[in-house]
């Protein structure tokens, strides 16, 4: 196995790491990279790490299945400063790399190279793969190394911490499996983001996770129409002074059943005790939104109540719906991938504080009604008791 190997304290771990890992990989036609993050970095004694732990996860979430990338924690489990020479001599004897392996270095670092700890041993272990981490004048390295024609990504951990901390545009810079770890567990002071009314506890991974098994589970058109169901319940959340990470959750989640075939969706309500109706016996693809909401709080630990209401019931609706499911009734039938009309998404859209939220969703429930008589559908009852108490309020 061709082997490289990328140091550093990964403090956090960005894109412009993944590049140079990849770049180096292709150009050298390695078959893996290993990163090795630092316990204490001999440059950067007095920079402030996030625990080792973090940044072990960060790391690992970054490179979730991709064969070609490995982590390896000798240096945390050795404790004290980290020396390149005790790493490499370590990774040699457990890897057995064919022939040496690659050590990436970064040009902000070689040019000190020759005074590193045993340079000279490092030389005849490894070959130096050289990398362009700045915007330097040409350097003539007093060594055997191999140069790396690399586009410079000017993104560095220490300026991802600042923007972190100061509430700065960061979130593109870094891995969405280690951003997701960034917000859940509040590092580098991260603040959360300004997304108003939020009280919905489910951590920014657990949403992930969900989405990645919603969109798995789904064609690509359907995982389209759930994600602008997401984004579109977001806005009315915001709207009508609702929680928005609960309407993304019950939004991407809405359809997380629809594929499932009427045996499979017959069997998991039965099993969870629930009432099936005559019209639900008949067509089973009524029942997918209250199976979604059984797989969203079995398999995913999901127990807001809103949020599995406003799943269960965003087919058929219901006679006493909370605001959230409201809201994600309305989203399901005029995100922006449907063809309907536009006045509905209008409505939806306008900020006006005349039009509250039950005005929207009787003027959607009713177009719905018209739309499914005219095609010679059966109504649900609980769709005929929510159309009913809706026209009484008008009234």
């Amino acid at each position: 196995m061709k082997l490289g190997i990328l140091g550093g304290s990964f403090n956090p771990i960005h894109l412009g790491h993944l590049f140079l890992a990849e770049k180096v990989l292709t150009a050298l036609n390695l078959d893996r990279v290993v990163f090795i993050p630092a316990y204490v970095s001999p440059f950067k004694k007095d920079c402030s790490l996030e625990s080792c732990n973090d940044r072990l996860d960060m790391l690992a979430a970054a490179i979730t299945g991709d064969i070609r990338f490995a982590i390896d924690s000798c240096e945390i489990k050795r404790q004290g400063v980290s020396y390149t020479i005790d790493t490499l001599e370590d990774i040699i004897t457990r890897y057995l790399p064919t022939g040496k392996p690659v050590l990436i270095i970064g040009d902000d670092l070689a040019k000190d190279f020759p005074k590193w700890r045993d340079s000279e041993r490092i030389l005849q272990l490894a070959d130096i793969a050289i990398a362009k981490r700045i915007n330097a004048p040409a350097f003539n390295y007093p060594y055997a190394h191999i140069s790396i024609e690399n586009d410079i990504m000017v993104i560095s951990s220490q300026s991802i911490r600042q923007k972190i901390k100061d509430d700065a545009d960061w979130m593109s810079l870094v891995p969405s499996g280690a951003r997701a770890i960034i917000q859940d567990r509040k590092l580098y002071n991260y603040k959360g983001q300004k997304l108003g009314n939020t009280q919905f506890t489910v951590q920014q991974s657990d949403i992930q996770r969900i989405e990645t098994a919603v969109r798995e589970s789904l064609t690509t058109e359907r995982f389209i129409h759930s994600r602008n169901t997401a984004l579109m319940a977001v806005d009315l959340c915001r709207r009508f002074g609702l929680d928005p990470m609960a309407g993304y959750l019950a939004g991407v989640a809405h359809d997380l059943a629809k594929q499932l075939d009427n045996k499979q969706l017959l069997k998991i309500i039965k099993a969870d005790g629930q009432e099936i109706s005559a019209l639900e016996k008949d067509k089973p693809n009524l029942l997918h939104g209250k199976a979604a909401a059984v797989l969203l709080r079995d398999r995913f630990c999901i127990h807001n109540k809103d949020v599995l209401d406003a799943v269960a019931f965003h087919t058929s609706g219901c006679e006493n719906m909370v605001p959230l499911a409201k809201v994600i009734y309305i989203a399901d039938k005029v995100e922006c991938s449907r063809n309907i009309d536009t006045s509905l998404r209008s409505m939806c859209a306008a900020q006006s504080q005349e039009i509250d939220l039950d005005s929207i969703l009787y003027t959607v429930l009713e177009k719905t009604v018209v739309k499914l008589r005219a095609r010679e559908l059966d109504l649900s009852e609980d769709t005929l008791m929510l159309l009913n108490k809706m026209k009484e309020r008008k009234i």
